[in-house]
């Protein structure tokens, strides 16, 4: 994401006192965030920080800071613990993801996974997954609940990613479950979560985390499209690296649905091995020449409108112009 905007935010906050406002709260969750991942045995806490110290943009915590704008008391004590826990939260899905996935690294640094072994990872997610409960008890039980929610969510999706679509279902409407589960429920509940507890009405609630969730799955998908259309000095990624792995993305999906007789040779290198640098660079040459790559960015850009259509109900000025920059900035992402 851009850096450019007012204190080099992960959102494009170009206010200077909101953003001086929401980087000085930012610090404060920083700070609760590391005492929060602490454990009686150094061990646990070592572990548990590894992730934490290896940094990160602070997306969804920022995300509830922002949100929190909205209501009056946008700095109680109950918005840093709620961007705490989405945070941490977030943090133990990346322990279990890495294993999963059988990274070698995550943000930079050694994942868990390498570092100590699988199991210590999965249990140090579990960890952080039990300290996040902990911290939603603070907030009462409606917190507890939508936390709850939220984790099924997440699970479910981590679940859903492993298991190919059965014979009747359409792979492309499974590859999205995915998504809004595995990532835009989290980013609902931060926005939610901000505006909850900083006393924002029910109405804003409600549409913050609906904007959520559109924006948060806008952000992952606009990361396919990254993978295929994107040179590596522009993205920071190596070009067709999840096509070369074989993961399915939007833009793959979409034109694997194609019934044009001209896409034959296409759909043969979508089942191909394409480790084989030839194939994929004649798969990758493909994909971003067919119409599946436009049709991929036309879904995003209409997810995002969506998404800011949700924060008519906010009054104009730099909260809802950030939140909306945001948005678009998710539709026209080059990195």
């Amino acid at each position: 994401m851009s850096h450019d905007q007012a204190g080099g935010l992960a959102l494009p906050v170009t206010d200077e006192a909101l953003a001086r406002r929401l980087g000085e709260r930012l610090e404060v969750v920083e700070k609760a965030l590391q005492g929060h991942v602490q454990s009686r045995f150094p061990y646990v806490t070592e572990t548990a920080g590894h992730l934490l110290a290896a940094g990160g943009k602070r997306f969804r915590p920022l995300l509830v800071l922002l949100a929190a704008e909205t209501g009056d008391r946008p700095d109680a004590d109950e918005v840093v613990t709620a961007a705490c826990i989405v945070e941490i939260t977030h943090l133990g899905s990346l322990y279990h993801d890495d294993v999963m996935d059988e990274a070698a690294l995550r943000r930079g640094a050694d994942s868990a996974n390498v570092r100590w072994d699988n199991l210590v990872a999965i249990l140090t997610g579990d960890f952080l997954f039990a300290r996040s409960s902990e911290l939603t008890a603070q907030l009462g039980a409606e917190a507890v609940r939508i936390q709850a929610e939220t984790f099924t969510r997440l699970v479910e999706g981590q679940i859903l990613e492993t298991v190919p679509p059965g014979p009747g279902d359409d792979p492309l409407a499974h590859y999205l479950e995915v998504v809004a589960g595995k990532t835009g429920s989290l980013i609902a509940t931060s926005a939610r979560y901000g505006a909850r507890f900083s006393g924002a009405g029910t109405e804003v609630e409600e549409a913050l985390a609906a904007y959520g969730e559109l924006v948060g799955s806008a952000f992952q998908l606009s990361d396919d499209i990254l993978d295929i259309a994107s040179e590596s000095v522009e993205s920071g990624k190596t070009p067709g690296t999840d096509l070369r792995e074989g993961v399915p993305t939007l833009p793959t999906l979409m034109a694997r649905a194609s019934t044009d007789p001209a896409d034959a040779r296409l759909l043969e290198l979508l089942d191909a091995d394409l480790t084989d640098d030839a194939l994929h660079a004649e798969a990758l040459g493909l994909l971003r020449a067919h119409p599946a790559l436009a049709q991929a960015r036309a879904y995003v850009v209409a997810q995002a409108q969506e998404a800011k259509q949700r924060l008519a109900v906010l009054p104009e000025g730099p909260v809802r112009d950030a939140l909306e920059g945001f948005a678009d900035g998710v539709a026209t992402r080059t990195a």
